[in-house]
């Protein structure tokens, strides 16, 4: 799975269905970090956030069986909405498992693709995620983790990382956020198989803080109480074949509030004119309060997504 040419095979088989997302320096950053600081505009993205890498290369490599069966999955919103725009590309079926508590604009934008969505009786990820499995094992569909499953993790963090490289050979710091950690765990373990040396800073909310507590007991915590946040997309525990890949690689945890993530979210609207969702500024947030640590050369910031409904945004404005 990790070798140089499994994830250049990658990339050049989910590249040509993605949008090739731009790669600026934020002079604000780069002045408050001290180094050039690059933000990786992925909310550009076809379906608004990186998850479409994942799933565009898992149900690419779908087998036959599986295909006629159909896939599930459960998701804070983006995972399954790129899913589902997988799954109409790819001709299968697709059900998506939600929490009671996520963005409705997630759920109009999956069932405008086609896929089946369902409304699963539980607020946080984790108690949504157990539903979904147990529901899918008797409808006998596939299920797709939204963040463990090892095509997912490859084509979210990997092929990112491939692209970043090509646009920017020297970058040596990457600020992802974490919530399952697909994205850490893809890059993380891409850019150790491209021989690359790098400094994985991984941020957290601070009310849901599963990695660290992972690497302070030395095995993944999957489960973590609800949190009403606004940030979905970092809620929740971390997978167990994410946190084997992520362990040996951080540098840093940097937790942040849910003040600190919706102010650098009022930021990025105010300096770029960019419209991010809160999971999305999770990173800005480190950056933005010191907490990234000090950088030894170009910086990578990763602007995941941008899937936000106008109720919502106003709600987080008027603060």
């Amino acid at each position: 799975m990790w070798s140089a040419e499994r994830i250049r095979k990658a990339a050049a088989l989910v590249g040509p269905r993605l949008r090739r997302t731009p790669l600026e320096e934020c002079p604000f950053l780069s002045r408050l970090l001290g180094v050039p600081a690059l933000l990786k505009l992925e909310f550009l993205q076809l379906t608004g956030s990186f998850k479409l890498r994942g799933a565009l290369l898992r149900l690419a490599e779908t087998s036959p069986d599986e295909r006629a069966s159909g896939v599930a999955t459960c998701s804070a919103g983006n995972h399954g909405w790129a899913l589902a725009w997988a799954g109409r590309r790819e001709g299968i079926p697709v059900t998506v498992y939600l929490p009671s508590t996520a963005d409705p604009s997630k759920r109009r934008g999956i069932e405008a693709l086609g896929a089946r969505v369902v409304e699963a009786p539980f607020p946080g990820f984790d108690m949504a995620e157990r539903y979904a499995v147990a529901r899918s094992r008797e409808e006998g569909t596939v299920y797709v983790s939204a963040f463990d499953d090892p095509r997912v993790i490859l084509g979210n963090g990997a092929t990112l990382a491939w692209e970043i490289l090509e646009d920017a050979p020297d970058v040596a710091t990457w600020v992802v956020p974490v919530g399952g950690g697909s994205l850490a765990a893809g890059l993380s373990a891409g850019l150790a198989a491209l021989g690359r040396e790098f400094r994985l800073v991984a941020c957290q909310h601070a009310g849901s803080p599963s990695l660290k507590l992972s690497l302070e007991r030395g095995e993944a915590v999957t489960e973590m109480p609800p949190l009403e946040t606004a940030a979905g997309g970092v809620e929740g525990g971390i997978g167990r074949r994410t946190f084997s890949l992520i362990r040996d690689y951080v540098a840093e945890v940097a937790l942040v509030t849910e003040a600190e993530i919706l102010d650098a979210l009022r930021w990025c609207l105010a300096e770029h004119r960019y419209l991010i969702e809160p999971s999305a500024a999770v990173p800005l947030a480190a950056c933005l309060t010191g907490k990234t640590g000090e950088a030894p050369g170009p910086v990578a910031i990763i602007l995941t997504g941008r899937n936000l409904s106008s109720d919502r945004l106003a709600r987080i404005l008027a603060k």
